[in-house]
C-alpha cells in the first residue's frame, strides 16, 4: 500500500490530506512540511460510473486528487469520507484536500497550484468555492495535461470561455429541483396565498441561485405569497437576524425555505424565539445532521438532503473513467451534468437518517 500524507500551510488556511489506500491527517501547524513516507502500492480493480470493470488507477500509476470546499459541516465531511471509503475499497491512489471555509477562495485555488506544481496527478476533481475562484487553477491544469472533472458548485461558463479552460464532467444534485422540493413541500402544508420567505446563500453563488430559484417556483406554483427572498451568505447569525426582521414585520408568514442547513439553524433559533416553533414552518438543505436531529424532533418541518458521499464517489469514478478512456469524454467549458438524486427528510423518515 502506499500511504502519504501531506500537511501545507496555505496563508491562514489549514490544508487536509488522507491517501486513498490509508489514513488520513489533518494540516497541523507552521513547522509542517510537504515531506511524505511512501512504499509501494497495491493493484486493484475499480468501478467506472457506467458500473464496468476498468484497470485501477494504481495498477497504471494514475493518481487523482479531489479538492473539496471544506471539511467543515456534515455535507463536505459526508463527501470527503465517502470518496476515502470509496478509493480504498477500490485500491484508488488518491489524495484529499479541503480548505478551511467555503469562502476561503485564494487559499483553495493554492491547494490547486500546489497540485499541479508537484506533477503526481493525472487527474484532479475540484468542488469550488464559487463558479470563479479556481478558474486559472482549471485552465493550468488544462496546460499541464491534467484531466478536471466539477463537483457541486458549477465553474462559470462565460469565465471558463473566456479564459479557455475546460474540464471532461460535472456532477451535482439539480439544485433547482433541491429548491422546488424542499418549498413544495411546505406549501403542501399550507393555504394558496399564505405568506412564505426564502434564505439564500451568496449572491451570485451558483448552488444558492438555483435553490432559490427553484423555491421561488415551488411557491409560486402552490400560490404563496413571497414576502422577501435574502442573501445571507452561508451564514447562520445573519440568517437568524433577518429571519427575526421577517417575523416581526410579517406576523402572518408561515414559513422560510433555507438554501443551507446552517442558515436554517439560525432561523430556527429566531422562530423559537418569538414562539412560533411550528407555527412558522421551516425547511433546510444538505440533511445535515443537526438539521435532521431538528426534524426528528419537531423543531424543523423538513430538510432535503443531498446524496453528499455518492456525489464524491460518482465525481471521482468518472474521472478515473476519464484518465483511463480519454476518447470515451469531450473536455469543454460547460459539459453536460450527472445529476444526483436529492431525499425529503421529513417527521416520518428523520430516524432513518
Amino acid at each position: 500500500m502506499k500511504k502519504k500524507i501531506l500537511s501545507l500551510l496555505l496563508g491562514t488556511a489549514m490544508v487536509f490530506s488522507l491517501t486513498a489506500c490509508g489514513n488520513s491527517s489533518a494540516g497541523t501547524s507552521a513547522e509542517a512540511t510537504d515531506d511524505a513516507a511512501q512504499e509501494s502500492t497495491e493493484a486493484a480493480d475499480t468501478v467506472d460510473a457506467e458500473g464496468e470493470t476498468a484497470d485501477a488507477a494504481g495498477a497504471s500509476g494514475q493518481k487523482y486528487a479531489v479538492i473539496l470546499k471544506t471539511q467543515a459541516t456534515d455535507f463536505w465531511l459526508t463527501m470527503w469520507n465517502g470518496v476515502e471509503a470509496y478509493a480504498e475499497e477500490n485500491g484508488l491512489d488518491v489524495d484529499l484536500y479541503a480548505a478551511q471555509s467555503d469562502t476561503d477562495y485564494e487559499a483553495q485555488l493554492a491547494i490547486l497550484e500546489n497540485c499541479i506544481n508537484s506533477g503526481e496527478y493525472t487527474g484532479i476533481a475540484i468542488a469550488p468555492c464559487s463558479g470563479v475562484n479556481m478558474i486559472t487553477g482549471v485552465k493550468a491544469a488544462n496546460d499541464a495535461g491534467i484531466t478536471v472533472v466539477n463537483i457541486d458548485e458549477q465553474f462559470d461558463e462565460a469565465e471558463m470561455e473566456s479564459q479557455g479552460a475546460n474540464c471532461v464532467a460535472y456532477v451535482s444534485s439539480d439544485n433547482v429541483a433541491v429548491g422546488n422540493l424542499g418549498a413544495s413541500y411546505i406549501s403542501s402544508l399550507l393555504e394558496a396565498g399564505d405568506q412564505v420567505a426564502i434564505i439564500e446563500g451568496i449572491a451570485g453563488n451558483a448552488s444558492s441561485e438555483d435553490r432559490a430559484s427553484g423555491a421561488r417556483q415551488g411557491f409560486e406554483e402552490a400560490g404563496m405569497e413571497i414576502i422577501g427572498s435574502q442573501a445571507c451568505d452561508w451564514d447562520m447569525q445573519k440568517a437568524l437576524d433577518t429571519a427575526a426582521t421577517w417575523i416581526t414585520q410579517y406576523p402572518d408568514l408561515k414559513a422560510i425555505y433555507c438554501c443551507n442547513d446552517g442558515m436554517a439553524m439560525g432561523v430556527m433559533q429566531a422562530i423559537a424565539n418569538a414562539n412560533k416553533t411550528g407555527e412558522i414552518l421551516l425547511c433546510g438543505t444538505d440533511g445535515d445532521k443537526d438539521a435532521v436531529e431538528a426534524v426528528a424532533a419537531g423543531n424543523m418541518t423538513a430538510t432535503v438532503a443531498q446524496d453528499s458521499a455518492n456525489i464524491g464517489v460518482v465525481s471521482l469514478q468518472l474521472l478515473v473513467d476519464a484518465c483511463e478512456n480519454p476518447d470515451s469524454f469531450t473536455a469543454s467549458a460547460a459539459p453536460e451534468k450527472t445529476p444526483v438524486d436529492a431525499i425529503l427528510v421529513n417527521s416520518e423518515n428523520a430516524a432513518d437518517y
